[in-house]
């Protein structure tokens, strides 16, 4: 019982923190990254069409990784 209270607790803490960074500074600056930070495409069209047929292959099947 007690470690679920203490876990709980851990959770709470993490949440009050979390909710007064944005309090106090705001989400300009976490938007202003999000947006200059280019998003790596390092596989060609022709790799991520075969990567989706062999994923979509092995759930019709019913074997998944």
């Amino acid at each position: 019982m007690v470690a679920w209270v203490a876990i709980i607790a851990v959770l709470a803490a993490v949440l009050l923190i979390a909710w007064a960074r944005v309090e106090v500074h705001g989400t300009g600056d976490i938007e202003a990254v999000l947006e200059e930070t280019p998003v790596p495409n390092h596989r060609s069209t022709e790799e991520r069409e075969i990567d989706n047929a062999v994923t979509t292959g092995r759930f019709a099947t019913g074997f998944s990784p």
